[in-house]
This record gives structure tokens, C-alpha cells and sequence, in this order.
């Protein structure tokens, strides 16, 4: 099963406050221990969302909002991307993480689709072109 684990945005986060050397230092180990068990497969930190833009679509209208966005706990300032057994897999990883932040935090597990979940609808044109797309990406 894969999950996006995502750390949510702080005040400290999105003003741009860089963590001390000693978090940095036990995200490291954390992160090596995680690509060790073969959990992590990616994961990174975001900048705050005062470099970021949003694309809003309204039918064929797009409009481009400029960040900060005013919602700090409701925004990402990084995540990871890994392959667990279950939910209850992740959550124990989670729990095994140094807190993110300098202060509270929170961190919130997501899993993905996958194409076993859209079985019912997939044609097996769609499913190969699918495959194909992936298989691309990934040598990129």
C-alpha cells in the first residue's frame, strides 16, 4: 500500500524559520531507517507558500492566485511518499517520527489509489496506457 505522508505547514514554517542542526540531524536518521525498511521512497520539505502559486479552474477560466495563503494549518510544508503493509503500518512509523516542527505539529497519512480501485471502470486500453505513462515517469 502507498501513502503521501504529509507535514502540515506551522507559523514557523511558513515565515520561513529554518530548524535547528539537531532536527535536521534526527530527520536524517529517521529518513534512513525509513529507506532502510524500504518505506521511503521519496519525501521533502516545501517552501513556505509565499513562493508558492494556486491554479483556480472554474469550467475553461484559470486563474492564478499568488501565494502566502492565509490558512497555515491547513497548508503542507513537505511530505513523504512510502509503501507500507496498512494504515496501521504507516501510523506506526508516524509515530516512531521526531516532531517536524520546532513546536506542535501534525503529520496526516494519505493513501493512494490505485488502479485495482478504479477496476470497474478502466477498459484494458486504458489500464495499458496507464502502465506505459508509469513505466515512463519512473525513467525520468
Amino acid at each position: 500500500m502507498r501513502v503521501m505522508v504529509l507535514v502540515k505547514a506551522t507559523a514557523d514554517s511558513e515565515a520561513g524559520t529554518m530548524p535547528p542542526a539537531e532536527l535536521f540531524e534526527a530527520m536524517g536518521k529517521f529518513n534512513e531507517e525509513l529507506i532502510n525498511a524500504g518505506v521511503m521512497q521519496t519525501g521533502d520539505g516545501l517552501k513556505p507558500t509565499a513562493h508558492a502559486k494556486r491554479i483556480a479552474f472554474d469550467g475553461p477560466n484559470r486563474t492564478v492566485i499568488d501565494g502566502p495563503f492565509p490558512i497555515v494549518n491547513e497548508l503542507v510544508a513537505g511530505f513523504w511518499i512510502w509503501t507500507v503493509k496498512d494504515t496501521d503500518d504507516a501510523v506506526a512509523w508516524a509515530k516512531r517520527c521526531p516532531n517536524p516542527m520546532m513546536g506542535p505539529s501534525e503529520l496526516e497519512i494519505r493513501p493512494f489509489y490505485e488502479m485495482e480501485d478504479f477496476a470497474q471502470m478502466l477498459t484494458p486500453e486504458l489500464i495499458e496506457q496507464d502502465a506505459k505513462l508509469r513505466e515512463k515517469a519512473a525513467q525520468r
